[in-house]
């Protein structure tokens, strides 16, 4: 296997402290006028007794790490397989997150035209004193060389 020696790299860990305004827009963004994620009022007579983060959220705070994790791959031979959160507890304005990415597994699978590798990154999300939040699972499909094409 081409990837298995990503197994278990991780990068730096950042820090994202969770603003009223960061689950607001994300909202907006994704088209989801849920009053749970903007309306005090609303949210605190839920069961989860104030606003909450859409489940998604965690794309927008990897996207805020300001890390270049560089696997050294052909980008062109990568394909977004599927997305996934893994949730202990709601993400919620005030949080102060703490994550860290790491490559948590690599597999071979064979394909109509061979061999193809997944990578599986997980971002760990937790609290300060070390709970996990969610972790948001992203699986890569890194295809065989022979079937990139080249745009000339």
């Amino acid at each position: 296997m081409e990837l298995a020696h990503l197994k278990g790299l991780t990068g730096a860990e950042f820090t994202f402290e969770v603003e009223k305004r960061h689950i607001r827009q994300f909202a907006e963004a994704i088209g989801d006028p849920n009053p749970l994620y903007v309306d005090e009022a609303y949210a605190a007579t839920t069961i989860y007794g104030g606003i909450i983060a859409p489940l998604t959220f965690p794309i927008a705070i990897g996207q805020e790490s300001g890390e270049n994790f560089d696997l050294g791959l052909d980008h062109k031979r990568m394909l977004h397989g599927e997305q996934e959160f893994i949730y202990h507890r709601p993400i919620r304005p005030g949080d102060k997150l703490h994550c860290q990415l790491k490559v948590s597994d690599v597999y071979e699978r064979q394909g109509k035209k061979g061999p193809m590798e997944f990578l599986v990154l997980d971002t760990e999300i937790k609290d300060p004193s070390g709970e996990l939040v969610v972790i948001s699972r992203t699986n890569i499909i890194y295809r065989p060389l022979a079937s990139v094409t080249v745009n000339k």
